[in-house]
């Protein structure tokens, strides 16, 4: 059960997208696992929460948690390795053939442990991945993450056509065998992890498989990720099987699987998304996983984000281990922050660069919103708290603002240095 305390710190936390909140040696109260309220003085407190335990952290950061909105979590034993391809030569040669070992339990569970045990250690507190095909490997992926105390959305991936003969399914076990996942999981009483639809993208789901999956997804209300607009060979591939539609965006729409009616919806990457795509987007409350460095490693592209905030459209922000060569959201913030200004130069100066409060946000409130009141220090936001070490990135500089402290942590720590984590209130160390 979720505590109540109060944490004392320098806090750095958005409220909107383009600024960032600084306390220095402030107050954050939470209260059964909800933020309360944050407080310049301890005399500022209101007396009933006074009396909650104090935990004294002065010197010390102290951020919301960060939301990864697109990781493979399969992909982790590789991540780093195999970079010099682009992503339909990368996903026949070495995603495919890595992915078929999780039919093997013993495999999946080695793997798999690896993966969550390093979420549970790292900045990462809400979580949106993608499984396998294999039913039984992702029920222990989402036993596994539960285990962690990070809240996630874990899919059990549909494919029912363009894939190897180790790794498909015909339309009929695809549908089958998401249905047996998902009365599977109604049976475990997971307080944290929530199951997700996964057509891995259109290029391996029929036009029936993800007609049937939009179907699923509205009469249950479940949300559903998928990839969107990453690559030219691949959205050239989609025009080639749906002719019919006007667009990549357009053919998820038709097939019942992007949103809309509340339904919430992820679609990673979407780097050459077109206006009419993202304000399609946007009409749908569709969210985009913005993943700048799988889109370098896979020579993909530069998602235009800022033109996506512009326009009011959702983003957070998203490893895409494998694609993507490293966990660490952290690592995404100025990953997103450097592509942004080539994005700028190079593509469209009317563009301007990302600034650390909006990658930040991106990382925080951004993401977490798609998991609800989540990623702000705000009052009712749930308690998702990282407290942060900078002594292995000393400076005799003694004088550096709250912020200036962040974009440091952001730019040259690791993840080694989150001394303290909280999730929903729940302190996992």
């Amino acid at each position: 059960m979720a505590k109540s305390f109060i944490l004392k710190g320098d806090l750095v936390f958005n409220k909107v997208k383009d600024k960032l909140e600084t306390i220095k040696d402030g107050f954050l109260v939470c209260k059964d696992g909800e933020v309360e309220g944050v407080y310049k003085s301890f005399d500022e407190i209101g007396d009933e929460f006074k009396q909650f335990e104090l935990h004294d952290y002065s010197g010390h950061l102290i951020v919301p948690g960060l939301t990864d909105l697109h990781a493979h979590a399969p992909q982790y034993m590789f991540r780093g390795l195999w970079m010099d391809m682009e992503l339909l030569d990368w996903l026949n040669t070495h995603t495919f053939p890595n992915e078929a070992k999780y039919a093997d339990m013993d495999f999946a569970k080695k793997a798999y442990r690896i993966y969550t045990n390093d979420i549970k250690k790292g900045a990462t507190t809400r979580l949106v991945a993608f499984g396998t095909i294999h039913t039984d490997a992702t029920l222990m992926l989402m036993d596994l993450m539960e285990e962690s105390g990070v809240v996630s959305c874990i899919g059990k991936v549909n494919m029912d056509r363009n894939s190897p003969d180790y790794l498909v399914e015909t339309t009929e076990e695809s549908m089958r065998e998401t249905r047996r996942w998902l009365e599977e999981v109604c049976k475990k009483d997971y307080k944290n992890t929530m199951p997700i639809l996964t057509p891995r993208f259109i290029p391996s789901c029929t036009d029936e498989l993800m007609k049937d999956l939009g179907k699923l997804s509205k009469e249950n209300n479940l949300p559903l990720q998928s990839h969107l607009s990453e690559n030219l060979s691949e959205i050239e591939w989609v025009k080639e099987l749906c002719p019919w539609s006007e667009g990549y965006g357009d053919a998820y729409d038709k097939m019942g699987c992007f949103g809309g009616e509340g339904r919430k919806t992820v679609m990673a990457h979407c780097v050459w998304s077109s206006e009419e795509e993202s304000g399609l987007m946007k009409k749908n409350g569709v969210f985009v996983a913005h993943s700048p460095s799988s889109n370098s490693n896979l020579s993909s592209g530069i998602a235009p984000v800022r033109r996506y905030l512009n326009e009011g459209v959702n983003v957070g922000l998203a490893t895409d281990v494998a694609g993507g060569s490293h966990g660490s959201i952290f690592r995404a913030v100025s990953d997103a922050i450097q592509v942004s200004k080539l994005y700028f130069r190079y593509i469209d100066e009317s563009m301007k660069p990302l600034t650390l409060a909006e990658a930040f946000y991106l990382a925080t409130k951004g993401g977490g919103a798609f998991f609800g009141k989540c990623g702000s220090f705000e009052n009712g936001y749930e308690a998702d708290i990282l407290v942060l070490d900078e002594k292995s990135i000393p400076t005799p500089l003694d004088d550096l603002k709250l912020d200036e402290r962040l974009e440091r942590f952001v730019y040259l720590a690791d993840e080694r240095d989150i001394i303290h984590k909280y999730v929903r209130g729940n302190q996992l160390f």
